[in-house]
């Protein structure tokens, strides 16, 4: 009886899964209650600060008239960055896939290619697009000179979003890659010769057969996605600073908040901003879980 389970013994099983539980607990549910109760007082951060129940002025602060341009504005960066960069890396993502699936020659040297800027830091990301897009004499900055124009670019509000979107797809498009190419991995190469026999041409194949079995993975790709990129910061605040409106996202306006260059500088209200995020990003999550998995039922 006791092979039934994995460690041998149900006591190893139960004390594996209390310990699991109660490390999510301690680091997962305990900060989200703390970061809930901080958005209800004016906690600055400040030392020898006395610390005051306010209930949810901060959250009337955020609708305020006062902060909601500023606020809508994140959002709405945060919802275009979301989006683009989702899309982007998924049909990407998925493309590479598909190629360094076939049996080429150096693919394993193409694969680690793509994969190569994932194992980089934000910081190095950073400073090798800072370094490229110098408007003073980077490389882009040579190429716009050859058609006669100039930009600054991470400092040009009509362009800066859209090229730290561009950063963050080659940067994320490794490991959607990878959990793409472990779903084709998957599938069963009988079915392929199957459908090669009933005629099945490549588009048919891929549409058929490929694009079904590797439901799975799209749901996953697209949920990491979707929720990295609503939760994301570090790329816009490493290339473009904490305060520029064309790149202001929802979670820059928290780290601005809550750690200096807000508008308040108070932890509370970037607290309160978190818990905002929180529920858009978990109504977000919700609806395209659902959406994607209803679709792995149909295909």
């Amino acid at each position: 009886m006791s092979n039934s389970y994995p460690f041998g013994r149900r006591g190893a099983l139960l004390a594996t899964f209390g310990t699991a539980q109660a490390l999510i607990i301690v680091f997962a549910f305990v900060p989200a209650i703390a970061v809930i109760a901080i958005s209800f007082t004016d906690i600055s951060g400040l030392p020898n600060f006395p610390i005051n129940w306010v209930g949810i002025q901060n959250y009337i602060t955020f609708f305020s008239a006062a902060h909601l341009g500023y606020n809508l504005n994140a959002l709405g960066n945060t919802l275009v960055y979301a989006l683009s960069t989702t899309v982007i890396i998924n049909v990407l993502a998925l493309a590479f896939a598909l190629l360094f699936n076939q049996r080429l020659r150096g693919t394993n040297f193409y694969r680690a290619l793509v994969f190569m800027p994932t194992v980089l830091g934000v910081t190095v990301i950073g400073l090798i697009w800072s370094l490229v897009f110098n408007p003073s004499g980077g490389p882009a900055a040579s190429v716009w000179k050859l058609f006669g124009s100039s930009s600054a670019f991470f400092g040009d509000p009509h362009l800066a979003l859209t090229l730290v979107i561009g950063v963050q797809i080659w940067s994320g498009i490794g490991v959607a890659m990878v959990i793409y190419l472990a779903g084709l991995q998957a599938i069963p190469s009988d079915l392929y010769e199957v459908a090669s026999i009933d005629g099945a041409t490549p588009w048919q194949k891929l549409r058929h057969v490929t694009f079904p079995l590797l439901a799975p993975s799209v749901t996953a790709n697209v949920l990491l996605s979707i929720i990295g990129a609503l939760q994301s910061y570090q790329l816009a605040y490493v290339l473009t600073g904490p305060s520029n409106p064309a790149t202001q996202l929802l979670s820059l306006a928290i780290f601005a908040q809550g750690f200096g260059g807000g508008v308040s500088g108070s932890q509370g209200y970037a607290a309160a901003i978190s818990v905002v995020q929180f529920v858009i990003v978990g109504i977000i999550s919700l609806a395209v879980m659902w959406y994607l998995r209803r679709r792995e039922n149909t295909l």
